[in-house]
């Protein structure tokens, strides 16, 4: 059967169009967040030097950048200490590939040894816990901040939401993406690092999320714009998203002298 030149016309375009947005649609990136926890200066700079000298260099070298290491300000006094070390991966594959690839590098393992053979009654860190996020359809890539003060100054912050149901948690998904959520935090100036639903974890489900600020006088001024911000009023009273989060975890952090970003 010959269709006219006309269809065969619009049906190339349809074609040539569809082309174009499969191209340039963006897959979104996958984030792994590490939480080591620790409670000695022993362990604190066995993480650091492991960290610094050994773990960021060779992912470095696989190609994988803009890798973050933060801190708690409240370390200072808490009794159980934290480091979060976020990695940017393009996939799950790399993902799953990482670990094999580090424990068949004799660099690392080199560099690591101190870290890595521990003894048993002096280990490196108490315990460590692994979450697996998927970026948000609406920010897909970690985005690094536009900042003027000096590392040790700045303040990032880490946000956790849970959920009650499976059911809420995609309604909160939809309004940080579609309702407008992630729209508003960039107008207001929020220098976010990225968004995403956990995927893997031991609190699900939840998202996450990081924002970033010159100082913590900085990041108290834009939450109380925000919070006063008609936009917001408005999503957050909207009655299609009532009750979506149950829990929500908020840690101040800064980045480690040898962070990326």
């Amino acid at each position: 059967m010959k269709f006219p030149a006309s269809f065969r016309l619009v049906f190339l375009c349809l074609l040539i169009s569809f082309n174009t947005f499969a191209k340039g649609k963006t897959n979104p990136e996958y984030y792994q967040l590490e939480t080591y926890y620790y409670s000695t200066l022993q362990q604190e700079s066995l993480i650091d030097d492991y960290l610094k000298t050994a773990y960021l260099p060779a992912l470095h070298g696989y190609g994988i950048k803009n890798i973050g290491v933060f801190k708690p300000i409240a370390n200072d006094t808490a009794a159980n200490k934290v480091v979060y070390v976020l990695i940017p991966f393009a996939n799950l594959k790399q993902v799953s590939e990482i670990t094999e690839k580090l424990q068949n590098d004799p660099g690392f393992n080199a560099k690591a040894s101190t870290f890595l053979g521990a003894p048993f009654d002096a280990p490196a860190f108490k315990r460590r816990e692994i979450t697996i996020i998927k970026a948000f359809s609406m920010a897909t890539k970690l985005v690094l901040p536009s900042l003027t003060a000096p590392l040790a100054e700045r303040v990032y912050e880490l946000r956790s939401y849970e959920s009650a149901t499976d059911k809420l948690f995609t309604n909160k998904v939809q309004m940080f993406n579609e309702g407008g959520e992630v729209a508003l935090f960039k107008k207001l100036g929020f220098n976010a690092i990225f968004y995403g639903e956990v995927v893997a974890g031991s609190r699900m489900p939840n998202l996450m999320y990081m924002t970033s600020f010159n100082s913590l006088a900085d990041r108290n001024a834009h939450w109380e714009v925000f919070k006063n911000d008609p936009e917001w009023k408005l999503l957050s009273g909207n009655p299609a998203y009532q009750h979506n989060v149950s829990k929500i975890d908020i840690t101040l952090t800064r980045p480690a002298a040898y962070s990326d970003y």
